[in-house]
């Protein structure tokens, strides 16, 4: 554990005291009272994502300061386009704009999205979330992970910021639908996170070799005809704004964009 001790402005003259509390966590202090915390963690393809957390202007810059001082670069952290006050500061740090993001949101009610009657190719079968074997199910996800990383960048794929195990991508295999041709071979994945405040789909991927056949639109016309039956009304899913192919699936369902994100890096 490190401090640093920070001097205020002239409105608050008291030092603010930054210690680092745990491996990727800091407290600002002041008089011993926590006014400010930042985090930082690695996404899955290595990125350092790194938040601020604080009360006020000052501590904000004594916390921002030190993850600067004591983390390696490059570093990277997202901001709501409308807080145009924290985009401001995080520039103020060196911080530009990396790329946007889209954040949808998309009905499950087949009667707006258009896919009550969608089914997948005929040669293809679609596994439900929970069913689909653990082995096979990795190695789909390495293979798309390896196809996204060789062409547009795993960077643009929305990801939760959240460190894992070296070569861990699949956390939780029950929350992904699959689909499967008919030699047993996994084609393409959808993962849908439920523990938000309402269902994210996370990622949504097919293999190059089977694009263009309607997989990606048989697996979100199951998996949002399947939450539509269950009472979900809609669903959440981020889309990085270079991707035409992603946004015009979704604005095609007839999802609304109710949000853009920034990723800020220095």
């Amino acid at each position: 554990m490190n401090s640093h001790a920070h001097t205020r402005s002239t409105r608050h003259p008291d030092p603010v005291v930054v210690t680092r509390v745990a491996d990727h966590q800091w407290h600002a202090l002041e008089d011993d009272e926590v006014i400010g915390r930042g985090h930082a963690a690695h996404r899955p393809d290595g990125r350092l994502f790194i938040s601020v957390d604080a009360w006020h202007d000052t501590a904000f810059a004594a916390l921002t300061e030190t993850l600067l001082a004591d983390l390696p670069g490059p570093l990277h952290t997202v901001v709501d386009e409308n807080d145009t006050e924290l985009t401001s500061k995080w520039r103020e740090f060196g911080f530009a704009v990396g790329r946007g993001e889209w954040e949808y949101a998309v009905p499950t009610d087949p009667a707006v999205t258009g896919l009550g009657a969608v089914r997948p190719p005929t040669d293809v079968t679609v596994v439900p979330a929970g069913a689909a074997d653990e082995t096979r199910l990795r190695a789909l996800d390495r293979t798309v992970r390896a196809e996204i990383g060789a062409t547009v960048g795993w960077h643009t794929m929305p990801a939760e910021v959240r460190p894992l195990p070296p070569g861990v991508t699949v956390v939780d295999p029950a929350k992904y639908t699959v689909a499967e041709d008919p030699d047993g071979a996994y084609l393409g994945l959808l993962r849908l996170a439920t523990a938000t405040r309402r269902p994210r789909i996370g990622l949504l991927a097919v293999r190059t070799d089977a694009r263009r056949r309607g997989i990606a639109r048989a697996l979100l016309a199951d998996v949002l005809n399947t939450l539509h039956r269950s009472g979900v009304r809609t669903v959440s899913a981020e889309v990085d704004e270079a991707n035409g192919a992603a946004k015009g699936l979704f604005d095609g369902i007839g999802a609304r964009r109710v949000n853009r994100a920034l990723e800020l890096v220095r």
